[in-house]
């Protein structure tokens, strides 16, 4: 997380001193409109490099992966970037718009203009002839932007809808391209503001373009066929079995993939419930209902059906070298942990993570089915891990101190928490409280993909 606010604010800190540079007398602007157009600039060029950079990550690029934390990570600085983007194109529109109403108003009285001088400059006058195509469909387009973020922000939009309707701020982007290089000044493409606006929206076109022709992620995609299906009545999750014969690259334990059964559905995220060995190439998912998508995959799944699968992604792959580490998991949130298990299990003899390393297991779980749980116990200790098994009704909520009274070394431990978010944020504050360096040693997977 701290990487991700660092990317955040260096943006906009670095956009607008770049800014600054190229405008040395911003701050001398005298009267009303003059600190109006300044406004108008700044707000405009802080905008669309901030969605720029947005639609960059959209591509889910492997290389900034490791230094962010993980794909779920880029994700959520994604979300952050369009919701700022959002706030400073509001704005950016507000100034636009203000004085004109309140000059309508007669709030306002807008200074007179006297003749402009003819442009010499080719380019220049080019620029100058599209100023009133550019203000106009750029105008249209942050309408639209308004309307597609405010849909993605919302929960109850089914997904389905969502993976639709969120392509479509791909073309937005592309208007407002167009708006922004028309409308920035002249003079300002000639400075390093120019360079790094030149850069940063030939990426985002280029991102836009990917998007547009639903290309996002397939030289990483693979043809696999199902071979297993597991229901599990009493936790109301579906586990899938993917022969994935030729093009996988293999996982590690914690990582998750992309899946889609259904074109006009699009592609979901599911942690990884499996090892990998090269000689039995296949997958596991244990999909919990948990929307319209989810509830309806036992139906819809048949064995034999062909899914195409993305990834893998992520970096929740429970890589230090403290003595023992401590898994929570969540509700479905047990799946990263059950991969770890298996892949533990699977090398046996020569394992791959440190020496003596030990681990403790903390299942918490509202549902009960027996046979999904038998499952889990015959895991853990297969792969001798020590299995704390907490259903809420019997056992009560897992708290922190249960977890210190259970575990007496923990203060040299790691912690590994995948669950529901409000859960683990509050595990963190109260290990932070203990004096545990939450920074470095709290593991937590973002698993919100909106």
């Amino acid at each position: 997380m701290r990487h991700i606010k660092q990317v955040l604010v260096g943006l906009l800190a670095l956009v607008s001193l770049l800014w600054v540079a190229a405008e040395p007398g911003v701050f001398q602007s005298a009267g009303f409109f003059a600190i109006r157009a300044v406004a108008v600039q700044y707000t405009g060029v802080l905008a669309i490099a901030l969605m720029s950079v947005a639609m960059m990550l959209a591509l889910r690029p492997r290389w900034p992966e490791r230094w962010m934390g993980g794909l779920d990570k880029m994700y959520r600085l994604h979300k952050w970037l369009g919701i700022t983007a959002l706030i400073v194109a509001i704005i950016h529109w507000l100034w636009t718009q203000g004085p004109k109403w309140a000059v309508g108003w007669g709030l306002l009285e807008r200074p007179a203009r006297g003749d402009r001088p003819p442009i010499e400059n080719q380019v220049e006058a080019a620029f100058s002839s599209l100023r009133g195509t550019a203000e106009g469909v750029g105008e249209w387009a942050f309408y639209a932007v308004v309307a597609l973020i405010a849909l993605a922000l919302v929960r109850a939009f089914p997904y389905r809808l969502f993976y639709k309707t969120h392509r479509l701020l791909a073309l937005a982007y592309l208007v407002l391209m167009f708006h922004s290089v028309v409308l920035l000044t002249l003079a300002d493409w000639m400075t390093p503001l120019g360079a790094a606006m030149a850069v940063l929206l030939a990426g985002g076109t280029f991102s836009a373009g990917v998007v547009v022709v639903r290309r996002v992620g397939a030289a990483r995609q693979v043809k696999g066929r199902i071979a297993e299906l597991t229901y599990y009545p009493g936790v109301k999750a579906l586990e899938t079995v993917i022969d994935v014969p030729a093009g996988w690259p293999g996982h590690r334990p914690g990582q998750f993939a992309f899946a889609m059964s259904d074109a006009s559905e699009g592609a979901h995220p599911y942690t990884i419930a499996s090892g990998w060995h090269p000689d039995h190439p296949r997958i596991t998912f244990v999909t919990k209902e948990l929307g319209d998508h989810t509830r309806g995959l036992k139906e819809r799944l048949k064995v034999g059906q062909e899914v195409r699968v993305e990834g893998p992604y992520g970096c929740f792959t429970f890589d230090d070298d403290c003595r023992s580490q401590i898994w929570i998991g969540g509700g479905i949130g047990i799946t990263p942990f059950i991969a770890r298990m298996k892949h533990m299990a699977l090398r046996g003899e020569a394992p791959d993570w440190p020496q003596g390393q030990v681990a403790d297991l903390f299942h918490t779980t509202s549902d009960v089915d027996e046979v999904a749980l038998a499952k889990l116990a015959e895991d853990a200790r297969a792969a001798q891990v020590q299995l704390h098994l907490l259903i809420d009704a019997r056992d009560g909520r897992l708290t922190g101190a249960r977890i210190r009274d259970a575990v007496p070394d923990w203060r040299d431990a790691s912690i590994w928490f995948c669950g529901p978010a409000g859960f683990g944020a509050a595990l963190r504050a109260d290990f932070a409280t203990e004096g545990f360096p939450v920074d470095k040693r709290f593991h937590q997977e973002l698993f919100d993909m909106r």
